[in-house]
């Protein structure tokens, strides 16, 4: 992501953040707007990082944006799985 000089780290801000919108609306998340939009800048960078590290390239703008939308997911349902953990009883 960071070899693409058309995409700054503003961009990275505000196409991640669109992406932890979109995918809290798209899993039906109730963990909150903030909350979703750091998902999303997080998801964003890791799936956009990893695409890299793969040779994969989506394309600018709307590439960062589907791959930030997977990715926000991803976490999503991770972030899900520790929440709902029962509390420890030992």
């Amino acid at each position: 992501m960071e070899s693409d000089p058309t995409v700054g780290w503003l961009a990275v801000i505000v196409v991640g953040g669109i992406a932890g919108w979109l995918a809290g609306w798209f899993v039906k998340t109730d963990m909150g707007l903030l909350v979703n939009v750091v998902l999303g800048m997080t998801g964003a960078f890791a799936a956009n990082a990893i695409l890299d590290i793969l040779g994969i390239s989506l394309g600018a703008w709307i590439g960062y944006l589907i791959a930030g939308v997977v990715g926000a997911c991803f976490l999503i349902a991770v972030v899900r799985q520790f929440r709902d953990l029962p509390p420890d009883t030992a």
